[in-house]
């Protein structure tokens, strides 16, 4: 959920991808200890997000202890609520297009550098228990991370089964 003056938007988390710390060469935090990643090396329950290829945020949860840097990468989400805010903001109508890929969620949600490090347990942005029953997930390796070597081809990569949210 984000909450904003323009109003709220809500997800069902449907794939995420996990980054399990510095020896996974997948990981930002596999180069070290860096401003950017200085929010990975603190304490789980704050967001990490970054700014790639010159246009797209990325919203990823950081997961562990402190000085352990892991963060779980949101890769999609289906649209539960504030639909037309997400579509003005995207500037499209297809309900599948709205957040099916990390980038594009950040801009339905407006998520940007300025929320890198709230508390997942603010008001701002934040993940809820709605009491629905644990979905069918199927693991399968991470995108984008061929550079990774034998990281590449770990099953970090989490989706709802069927799930037509999903990233393509």
């Amino acid at each position: 959920m984000r909450k904003h003056p323009e109003g709220n938007t809500v997800g069902r988390i449907v794939e995420a991808e996990a980054y399990v710390g510095p020896q996974d060469l997948a990981c930002h935090a596999s180069k070290g200890r860096t401003a950017r990643t200085e929010v990975m090396f603190g304490p789980a329950g704050h967001a990490y997000v970054y700014f790639i290829y010159g246009f797209y945020n990325m919203l990823n949860l950081v997961t562990e202890a402190k000085d352990y840097p892991s963060a779980v990468l949101i890769r999609a989400v289906e649209p539960v609520s504030g639909i037309e805010l997400m579509k003005r903001r995207r500037r499209i109508d297809a309900l599948r297009s709205l957040a099916s890929g990390p980038g594009k969620l950040c801009q339905a949600f407006d998520i940007d550098r300025t929320l890198n490090g709230a508390d997942l347990c603010g008001g701002i942005l934040f993940v809820e228990d709605r009491g629905e029953p644990a979905p069918k997930i199927s693991a399968m390796p991470r995108i984008g991370v061929d550079y990774a070597g034998k990281w590449k081809d770990k099953p970090y990569r989490f989706l709802i089964r069927g799930n037509e949210f999903v990233s393509k």
